[in-house]
């Protein structure tokens, strides 16, 4: 009866009526929701191929007709993605490598003179510990006689003298017995008589034994010269006699007119506020000028006659020989915060020569942190400062190797400042102490110790780079007025008067002064810009190309996402929770086959032949034609 009233409907308002429902269909397929989601993972490709800026994706769906040619271009995109990513992999690792640019400046304006350390060069006979030295040159002088029948000139009614005095068995003589200096014959030499004629005395070897304190184990300290061998001897025993004195003030015994004729810096007389006098163990008497006791020294301009000039003497009354083989005078030039290491930036000053030195400034800063394993201030550095001065490399080597004293000896090095709570070595109280200081010396040049890893760089330092240049002084035909003049007020009286003097001049060569500093090489925005000329490269495309891959990822982690959840609740379906068997409600099933009555069993076989496709997101709706045939 239905199928007559729509046989007989009018035919305009039949096409009317079938407009109306193309434009309702219409409308509802145009309707743009809030999120959109595709059916399935190949209308989200199609879709993402066709509308992309990424050059090279459209081709992916115009040759799909193809398989060659889409085996093709996919072949030569995934390509490009790969190499363009490897492009990726290369500049990320060149980015956290931390590379810098060395920056070099040059700057231009009055400098700050820096301080100047200028020694004896030769350890000084101190009257606190004359009778000891004494006793020590008597002993060492009886032992070059031994090992190689040299006399010095020492009177022998010195060495009766000594022989014959009651001593302790804590006496210089009984330390020095059990640490004697002796001559060793060469490896390729060993199985020869010391009497052999073939054996010259130059195949033998000189050096000194320290055991341990129990005698177990000893340490065999030997050298090819025997002057070097004489000289470290003499050193250890001399260290020793230091050491022995409970305040180091009694060897403060400063002799500044004495040593130091003539002081001027910018022409104008230097006195006693400009310098600071210490002693060292090997140097002897030091002063050091314009360091942080006084208002510093400025340069007003470049050049010899607008810098520090000084006359020393170097004449070498009074001093030790055996300690010392050299003569002249030792200058060094470092920044007012460093100690002055003279055994390591120094150099020496020849007598009855001009000594003009020339200094150029540099300073170097680099960048911590990632880029550098620089230090700031030394407080992040593991190796606690002993020194009274700023961070430096070489104040914290020392400060390492002396603290690593202190734990294995027990006492600590003559040569390096004293840590809390602990005294210097002295064989008198550590008998051992040699023998535990040239194992620890060998572990230390070795970086067993870890002290040059532990000890970094400063981000920060000063140098001055040095150059010298030498003339007589004074000139033949000067010498006697000059001298003259030195006798007078400095009441210079000594014969050799060719090797009595010298003169040291250190001036700025020029107002100019380098600046080494650093700066990234590769920043975020350098990172950045070579990414982005990477992906302009290999598929021209922009920023907004990078987000539309990021929104192609984004919806098919979504659609995955669906499709599991879906999955899940149809399984869910699968497995009701113990229903009667009579019931089943099938009304879902009714909707998508109207008036079908079928056993159970053939429902639950067409609920698991319906799960939703991998291939489409829609829910599958009854059909039109079965819609009519249930009219």
């Amino acid at each position: 009866g239905g199928s007559v009233k729509m046989g007989k409907m009018p035919e305009g308002e039949k096409t009317r009526q079938c407009k109306q429902e193309e434009e309702h269909q219409q409308k509802e397929e145009e309707r743009e929701g809030l999120i959109e989601f595709y059916s399935s993972y190949q209308e989200l490709f199609q879709f993402f191929c066709s509308n992309t800026t990424i050059h090279g994706a459209i081709r992916l769906v115009c040759s799909k007709k193809n398989k060659m040619k889409t085996a093709f271009w996919s072949v030569l995109f995934f390509l490009t993605f790969g190499l363009m990513y490897w492009q990726f992999g290369i500049l990320y690792r060149e980015y956290f490598s931390y590379p810098v640019n060395l920056n070099l400046n040059l700057n231009s304006d009055r400098l700050t003179f820096p301080a100047v350390t200028l020694c004896t060069l030769n350890p000084y006979r101190y009257s606190a510990i004359r009778k000891k030295l004494d006793e020590l040159d008597q002993i060492t002088h009886q032992t070059l006689l031994d090992l190689y029948d040299y006399n010095m000139s020492l009177a022998r009614s010195d060495w009766s003298t000594l022989s014959t005095r009651k001593r302790s068995s804590r006496s210089l003589l009984h330390h020095v017995q059990r640490h004697p200096l002796r001559r060793q014959k060469r490896d390729n030499l060993v199985n020869l008589p010391e009497n052999s004629p073939s054996v010259d005395k130059n195949d033998w070897k000189i050096g000194f034994v320290l055991c341990s304190e129990n005698n177990k184990d000893c340490f065999h300290q030997a050298y090819s010269s025997g002057v070097d061998a004489v000289r470290e001897w003499y050193s250890f025993h001399y260290i020793n006699i230091l050491a022995q004195m409970p305040d180091a003030k009694a060897l403060d015994e400063s002799d500044f007119e004495n040593f130091i004729y003539a002081c001027r810096f910018n022409e104008a007389t230097c006195d006693k506020a400009n310098y600071t006098h210490f002693h060292h163990p090997l140097y002897g008497n030091c002063y050091t000028f314009n360091d942080n006791s006084s208002s510093l020294w400025t340069s007003s301009l470049p050049g010899i006659n607008n810098g520090l000039s000084l006359v020393v003497r170097t004449e070498q009354n009074d001093f030790i020989p055996l300690l010392s083989t050299v003569t002249g005078a030792r200058v060094m030039v470092h920044d007012q915060n460093e100690p002055a290491f003279m055994d390591d930036g120094g150099f020496n000053v020849r007598p009855g020569i001009e000594t003009s030195i020339s200094m150029r400034k540099e300073m170097t800063v680099r960048l911590g942190g990632s880029y550098s394993d620089c230090t700031e201030d030394g407080s992040d550095v593991p190796v606690q400062n002993l020194y009274s001065s700023r961070y430096t490399e070489q104040v914290c080597i020392r400060s390492c190797f002396q603290l690593h004293m202190v734990e294995r000896c027990g006492c600590a090095y003559y040569f390096y400042p004293l840590p809390a709570g602990a005294e210097y070595c002295d064989y008198t109280k550590h008998v051992a102490w040699g023998y535990c200081y040239y194992k620890l010396l060998a572990e230390f040049k070795a970086d067993v110790l870890g002290c040059f890893h532990k000890c970094r760089k400063p981000c920060k330092m000063t140098e001055y780079q040095l150059s010298a240049g030498y003339s007589r002084w004074p000139s033949a035909v000067s010498e006697d007025w000059v001298f003259y003049m030195l006798s007078q007020q400095n009441k210079y009286n000594i014969t050799s008067k060719r090797n009595g003097v010298a003169k040291v001049n250190i001036f700025f060569e020029e107002w100019n002064y380098k600046t080494n500093g650093e700066s990234p090489a590769f920043t975020v925005v350098t990172l950045l810009s070579q990414l982005g000329n990477q992906w302009s490269l290999w598929f021209g495309s922009s920023v907004l190309s990078v987000m539309e891959l990021a929104e192609l990822i984004l919806d098919f982690i979504a659609i995955t996402f669906i499709l599991a959840l879906r999955w899940f609740r149809s399984r869910q379906q699968l497995s009701p929770p113990g229903p009667p068997p009579n019931s089943h409600d099938n009304t879902a099933f009714q909707d998508e086959v109207p008036g079908l009555s079928a056993p159970h069993r053939f429902t639950v076989e067409a609920v698991v032949t319906m799960l939703p496709s991998y291939n489409s997101l829609e829910p599958r709706g009854p059909s039109r034609d079965g819609e009519v045939g249930h009219e």
